[in-house]
């Protein structure tokens, strides 16, 4: 039997916590520190953030100094070998086990580390595999780099107005001219574009096909002449999204990415990342079991039965999303495009959301909607406030069970009117 070719996990870990030890207290101007943070449950009620937003209240300065710690930690880690632990070499990564990544996120976890930003998240987990799955080599050579270092951040640009859901129904264009390719349309609920170089971009290049078939993936340059981009005011109070307006936009050759027609392959991979990493951050988005059982036992709830039994419910939905995560990684690390598992774990995510917010309710009652500065409380309601926009985002509930219910279990497909219809002849 061939030796294994990673290393020991007991001796990597070590190796690890070292490294973090040594170089998490001198990145991100001093917002990271080395001193060992102990799970959520276990800190003294009051320290620390008691943010559980789903999508932030920030204004753009506050934005874009939590993106910027999040560039300087990455780029430490990347200088390092730590940043892409699970990616193969030829990608710039460490080339080692969905176990090794496993315990790196483990011992990351219990420092403090820059909090969440979307539009990072986009650049790393999404656009970045995308471009190294199917960017040619001088577009991996010059792309792939800058976007896992987050030196350069790419948004996501898939939705439009009358194209949510039915993605494959958008109708963005995109016009060969020579070498260059002229854009016109709109695209919505994009995450970061003020503060992206780049956007992930697909475009109907054929109308005269199915609606499928008749579109291209670009990366585009959102400094060109033509491009607008207007933030949208949340329910929550922040403008995380925004529209982006493409007026004559020109885009050279040189950037599309994959074959012409064959976008629909490219935003299906993107979006099987996307929703393969759903709820399988160690910063979630909307709060986490341990900060709900906190609040529980803080406010006097956690001996009700009824509250009980909801805290075990969440606790059991934290843990099959971090097995389907780690399912989803180990598959990854085999070789295997994102699959079903991606689905399923968006799926479960939205579930679990919905959990904690009939939960943090229940425990919280008319703190939910006072803002009386008590900490751990009132902060609750930018999470009962964002949570339902997960039920769309990245597709929708609806979408999610659709392909659970075709490609995981064999089910017959709905009906279709428009698969075989050309995209310039369906009602819209």
């Amino acid at each position: 039997m061939a030796d294994n070719p990673f290393p020991d996990l007991d001796t990597w870990r070590k190796t690890v916590r070292g490294w973090l030890e040594q170089h998490a207290d001198s990145r991100s101007g001093g917002q990271l520190s080395s001193r060992p943070g102990a799970p959520f449950a276990d800190r003294p009620w009051g320290e620390g953030s008691d943010s559980v937003a789903v999508f932030h209240n920030l204004s753009t300065a506050e934005e874009l100094a939590i993106l910027r710690a999040n560039q300087a930690w990455q780029q430490a880690k990347d200088d390092a070998g730590y940043a892409a632990v699970g990616w193969p070499q030829e990608w710039g990564g460490a080339g080692l086990s969905a176990e090794h990544a496993q315990v790196f996120a483990e011992e990351e976890a219990a420092f403090v580390t820059p909090p969440g930003a979307e539009l990072f998240s986009v650049t790393v987990r999404l656009v970045a595999p995308t471009v190294a799955t199917f960017g040619t080599a001088e577009q991996q050579d010059r792309f792939l780099r800058p976007l896992r270092r987050a030196e350069v951040l790419a948004c996501q640009l898939f939705s439009e107005p009358g194209a949510g859901s039915d993605l494959a129904n958008l109708s963005c264009r995109a016009v060969r001219d020579g070498d260059e390719w002229v854009v016109n349309g709109q695209k919505v609920w994009t995450s970061g574009a003020p503060h992206a170089a780049f956007g992930e971009l697909i475009a109907r290049t054929d109308p005269d096909v199915p609606k499928h078939r008749g579109l291209t993936a670009f990366l585009v340059p959102l400094d060109r002449p033509g491009v607008e981009i207007r933030p949208i005011r949340q329910m929550s109070g922040g403008t995380s999204f925004s529209e982006v307006f493409f007026s004559d936009v020109r885009i050279p050759d040189g950037l599309r990415l994959g074959e012409i027609g064959d976008g629909w392959r490219v935003a299906l991979a993107t979006l099987g990342f996307e929703r393969s990493h759903a709820g399988s951050s160690r910063r979630r988005p909307g709060g986490s079991w341990e900060q709900l059982a906190a609040a529980a036992r803080h406010f006097g709830r956690a001996g009700d039965p009824s509250v009980r039994q909801g805290l075990a419910d969440v606790y059991i939905g934290a843990t099959l999303l971090r097995l389907n995560a780690e399912r989803a990684a180990a598959a990854a690390r085999a070789g295997h495009a994102p699959g079903p598992e991606g689905s399923i774990g968006k799926l479960a995510w939205t579930l679990h959301m919905t959990r904690l917010t009939a939960v943090a309710t229940e425990v919280l009652g008319a703190r939910l909607v006072a803002d009386t500065g008590e900490w751990g409380a009132y902060a609750w309601s930018e999470h009962v406030l964002g949570a339902p926009g997960y039920r769309i985002a990245g597709g929708s509930d609806e979408i999610q069970r659709n392909i659970i219910a075709e490609r995981v279990l064999g089910l017959p497909a709905e009906p279709r009117m428009d698969k075989d219809v050309p995209f310039r002849d369906l009602r819209r």
